[in-house]
């Protein structure tokens, strides 16, 4: 039963960002994934391509990636389908709020508009909280510790990596008006403190 509970959330909420990404593309265009820097690529590449072929994996033949099972409790792999249910809606919020900004790489297009409604009003990069929130709620309903593994990695590595190298976009494109936003928002989750009294990455 988890398994197509996975198989649901996971192809609605892919097949909800390919269209609006698709969309996006035939208003404002798209920048080319090969302008970004070689190693953030690679990086890019080393994470997404084992998270990715995991969950495929899982969903086409579990018997594949039961060397990867761990005792997750039955409450806990509901709370993983709760999880995924709830990425489906955000996905599109964030997806429709964002409209024809939304870019396939850390650059930003000619003409961006910096969008600070929606979810954007409390948290800077909604759109990689849900996708990593995503994979997170397949590891758990699937109670496969290699795919919940890989969700840690991509948070951390688009925290720590993707992130700070966005901003440094933004901030170029925006300058002041982003630095202000920076200071009242989170980046993945929202800001439970005040605004900060300096700039810098939430």
């Amino acid at each position: 039963m988890f398994r197509w509970l996975a198989l649901a959330v996971f192809a609605t909420a892919l097949g909800t960002s390919s269209w609006r990404r698709w969309l996006a593309r035939q208003e404002a265009g798209a920048i080319p994934r090969g302008l970004e820097p070689p190693l953030l690529i690679a990086g890019r590449l080393v994470v997404a391509v084992p998270m990715f072929g995991g969950v495929i994996a899982y969903l086409v033949n579990p018997e594949s990636m039961a060397w990867a099972s761990v005792a997750v409790p039955s409450w806990l792999r509901w709370v993983g389908v709760a999880l995924g249910v709830l990425t489906v809606p955000t996905v599109h919020w964030v997806l429709v709020t964002l409209g024809s900004s939304v870019s396939e790489t850390v650059l930003t297009k000619e003409g961006q508009q910096l969008v600070t409604s929606g979810p954007y009003r409390w948290v800077r990069h909604p759109l990689y909280g849900a996708g990593i929130a995503l994979f997170l709620s397949v590891g758990l309903m699937a109670a496969n510790g290699f795919i919940i593994i890989c969700a840690v990695i991509a948070v951390i590595g688009v925290r720590l990596v993707v992130v700070p190298r966005e901003e440094a976009q933004l901030l170029l494109r925006f300058g002041n008006e982003y630095r202000h936003y920076q200071n009242r928002t989170g980046a993945l989750l929202p800001r439970l403190r005040g605004p900060r009294l300096r700039g810098g990455a939430g």
